[in-house]
């Protein structure tokens, strides 16, 4: 088989990255344990959990600035562990942008390659070509503090890319930016990424913006994996409890499991579809998320959960409303309504009485 034939066959029968059993500690402490995890060619990955759950660690041991304590890191089929960060096919955009403030624009995007000795005529094609990219031409002979943080965050992701790094490594690349303009440069950063081809991995603790950007996603706690799937499998299927409360807002019921399909709760037999095949009386959590809920004044349908509750509290978010509603036994059940009606008008008001219903299948069954 020729060259090209075997590279190619290795591309689709192994990840680009694996984390074989890595584990890193700091003294005492265990930054990441046993963790094994495979990122595909092309892919943009997410790692996302709480401050202090390992993700950043984890994407400085990929760069080079880390060693595992234990484990191997894997680039293609080949260890990379003893590799020096420079002369790994890896780049990493850091959280604070780490520009020079005594170089252009353009002095900024082609330092990479004036360290490895390119020709002007090669860094001055290639800074052109990142300009582009990022839209930002014009800009090349500007300074940095005359540049926005919109404008930093691009000349930082274009300085990380002229190199054409096999991976490239963002950390919390977007914390710096107001909201507004983050939403805008999420949307940016994946149509770059889908036209470039380069697989990203990108730490956040931001749940809403690895379900955005991200083509999977590893949830980490405690230097584990939590759970590793695509965003819509994380959000409607979570495998825990914990992970059901860390993504999204959810309601958490209690209650043991019934032979018939459904389960006793201190709210009722709420009935459920699970493939799940848990005992009669084990204990379970129905995760319910607030916008799989509906309210209304009349009694519901007969084929769905139907419970009563009193509004106590409303909160407008714009394109919806978020109900808190107390129910019998002081459970509380937050729910969220779409405000289709007229403007900053809500559905129903506090202290009314009202209907809340979801059909079985709304709900997740988690037994941890």
């Amino acid at each position: 088989m020729a060259d090209g034939e075997a590279a190619q066959t290795r591309a689709k029968t192994q990840p680009l990255v694996r984390f074989d059993a890595v584990s890193k500690r700091f003294g005492s402490v265990t930054a990441v344990e046993a963790l094994t995890l495979d990122i595909a060619q092309g892919e943009f990955f997410a790692l996302l959990g709480p401050s202090g759950c390992g993700k950043t660690t984890l994407l400085r041991m990929l760069a080079g600035f880390e060693t595992p304590t234990e484990g191997r890191i894997l680039l293609d089929g080949e260890d990379i562990v003893a590799v020096p960060p420079h002369r790994r096919p890896v780049n990493m955009m850091f959280q604070n942008y780490a520009l020079f403030p005594h170089l252009t624009v353009e002095g900024n995007i082609g330092f990479g390659l004036r360290q490895e000795k390119a020709s002007r005529a090669e860094i001055a094609q290639r800074v052109a070509e990142m300009l582009a990219l990022v839209r930002l031409e014009g800009f090349g002979g500007r300074r940095i503090d005359q540049l926005s943080g919109g404008q930093r965050q691009r000349v930082a992701l274009a300085r990380s890319l002229i190199k054409h790094p096999r991976v490239l490594l963002l950390d919390e690349p977007l914390a710096a930016l107001d909201k507004k303009l983050r939403a805008e440069t999420q949307f940016e950063l994946m149509e770059l990424q889908r036209k470039l081809g380069t697989t990203f991995v990108i730490v956040t603790h931001d749940q809403e913006e690895a379900m955005i950007v991200a083509d999977r996603i590893a949830v980490m706690n405690h230097g584990r994996l939590m759970q590793v799937a695509p965003p819509a499998e994380i959000y409607e299927r979570p495998c825990s409890r914990w992970l059901a409360g860390f993504i999204g807002e959810v309601n958490l019921i209690e209650g043991n499991m019934n032979a018939g399909g459904s389960i006793d709760t201190a709210l009722g037999q709420l009935r459920i579809v699970t493939a799940d095949k848990r005992r009669a009386g084990d204990p379970v959590s129905l995760a319910l998320r607030p916008e799989k809920i509906s309210l209304s004044s009349e009694r519901p349908n007969e084929k769905l959960n139907a419970l009563r509750g009193t509004v106590f509290e409303i909160g407008y978010r714009g394109d919806m409303s978020i109900y808190k509603l107390l129910l019998a036994g002081r459970s509380v059940m937050k729910v969220a309504v779409a405000n289709t009606g007229e403007a900053g008008k809500t559905t129903f008001a506090v202290n009314e009485l009202v209907w809340l219903s979801w059909p079985p299948e709304a709900g997740v069954v988690l037994a941890e």
